[in-house]
């Protein structure tokens, strides 16, 4: 398997869409510009809209983000989030899609869900569920959990140990696996209005799980969906992360603000899938981005900066406090980061001032919350059409990623103007697509088919196909 090319030959860029079910997803503040609608995140209408505007872009996917609990590092309270509107209000992304599905004909969906927190026999029918009606355009973005304020509010003092998540999880995804691809043979359905049998039994299996954090002994109750299993995404960056996505993953999210962290977490991840026994090219990168685009530089620069008045600088230091894990609400916001006793947050302001280009300044306390405040921790491309694509054509070749998780700063226009701008010079260069290939989501990503391939892990518990 190698990486997807376009018409051309080139390498293709592919885009996702990097949203979430709320009002102030990475770009605190934004949602008080004259032209943001996030405040419509709680209707169906916004949702469908922007459905519309990614498949007219030929957009691969929209990847829905979601936390379990708020963002309460920050003073130790939610408070600060609250105000700050920072990822709470929040709502559940799987039911988002049915209606966005209905509305379109090829984007896929990415939802995120978590491993910690719901037994894996519900969950699974869940996703066979939406697998059926997207027509096979689902994709689960599996993750463990960060934040201790959703563990305590399901009952338990803190999270699990980091890398015992991910043993649990690993377990878990078994247990789905099992469930979607082990239980129902392809033709177990009849429908056969002559007999009166709907479903042979002889066909339904139990799949007899007895693992170390689940026991699940018997058949699943969905019938096959186009995938069986949704395309597989995970985000994790740790060592034990990238041995799950190794095993586990189809597609990886990664957020580093440089092309240098960039390319090597890309290495890091590639060495990992075939470590796993994979062909390292059978997992698609996206690395997160924000576009800032109009029609010429001038307009561009012009726009940014008009962003910049409507940052929160609280918002975007709820946020870090939340990602780091630090409070950052014990320091003065003029406070010079080099009196900051903290290396993470002295490793990540040196990150940022390289990103920036400005690697000589005495940054302060504020300067951190206000550099997140447009597009979050990743990189921000400021330009028109032609300077935005070949920025991201020069972030493909130089980082070996596949494509971009393109966060917006106001919301949908970010993404009609990527749509209008960005997309038509990517074509031209020849290094987007012009139109969706057929089939489900993993075929259009991989071209290889709607189920997953022999060599991965899940494929294990595959009954054996028609034909």
């Amino acid at each position: 398997m190698t990486y997807p090319r376009t018409e051309s030959g080139k390498r293709e860029i592919l885009f996702n869409a990097f949203d979430m079910n709320c009002v102030v997803h990475q770009s605190p503040g934004l949602w008080r510009h004259p032209e943001d609608r996030a405040r419509e995140y709680n209707t169906i209408g916004y949702w469908t809209e922007v459905a519309q505007i990614l498949e007219r872009g030929l957009f691969d996917g929209l990847f829905i983000a979601d936390v379990l609990g708020p963002y309460d590092v920050f003073g130790s309270n939610p408070e600060a989030a609250l105000r700050s509107g920072a990822q709470i209000p929040l709502q559940d992304p799987f039911l988002l899609v049915s209606a966005m599905a209905a509305v379109t004909k090829n984007l896929g969906f990415g939802i995120t869900a978590g491993t910690a927190y719901e037994h894996p026999y519900p969950f699974s029918r869940r996703l066979g569920t939406l697998d059926h009606l997207t027509g096979g355009r689902v994709g689960w973005n599996v993750v463990t959990g960060y934040l201790p304020s959703a563990a305590q509010n399901m009952g338990q003092d803190d999270q699990m140990e980091h890398d015992r998540r991910y043993d649990h999880a690993d377990e878990y995804l078994d247990v789905v696996y099992k469930l979607l691809e082990g239980s129902w043979e392809d033709d177990a359905v009849l429908a056969d209005k002559a007999s009166g049998v709907f479903t042979d039994p002889t066909k339904v299996h139990r799949i007899e799980h007895h693992g170390e954090f689940f026991k699940t002994p018997g058949i699943g109750v969905v019938e096959p969906s186009p995938q069986r299993t949704p395309v597989i995404y995970q985000a994790g960056a740790s060592s034990r992360g990238r041995a799950f996505a190794g095993k586990h993953a189809e597609a990886v999210f990664i957020n580093p603000p440089t092309k240098e962290l960039a390319k090597a977490s890309v290495a890091k991840i590639r060495a990992s899938v075939a470590e796993a026994g994979r062909d390292p090219y059978s997992v698609r990168i996206f690395a997160m981005q924000t576009i800032v685009t109009g029609e010429d530089n001038a307009a561009a620069q012009a726009k940014y900066e008009d962003l910049t008045r409507y940052i929160d600088a609280e918002g975007g230091l709820v946020l870090m406090s939340g990602w780091m894990g630090i409070d950052l609400s014990q320091f003065d916001l003029d406070q010079p980061i080099g009196d900051v006793k903290s290396n993470a947050i002295q490793s990540t302001v040196e990150t940022f001032q390289k990103a920036s280009g400005r690697e000589d300044e005495v940054w302060t306390v504020r300067q951190l919350a206000e550099w997140v405040g447009v597009g979050g921790f990743g990189p921000v491309i400021i330009g028109d059409g032609p300077t935005a694509a070949q920025q991201l054509i020069e972030w493909q070749e130089e980082t070996d990623v596949d494509g971009f998780n393109l966060a917006y700063h106001i919301t949908p226009g970010t993404f009609e103007d990527v749509v209008e701008h960005v997309v038509p010079e990517l074509q031209r260069l020849g290094r987007y697509k012009t139109e969706y290939a057929p089939g489900t989501l993993r075929n259009k990503l991989f071209g290889a088919g709607d189920h997953l391939p022999a060599e991965h892990h899940g494929a294990q518990f595959q009954l054996r196909r028609k034909g």
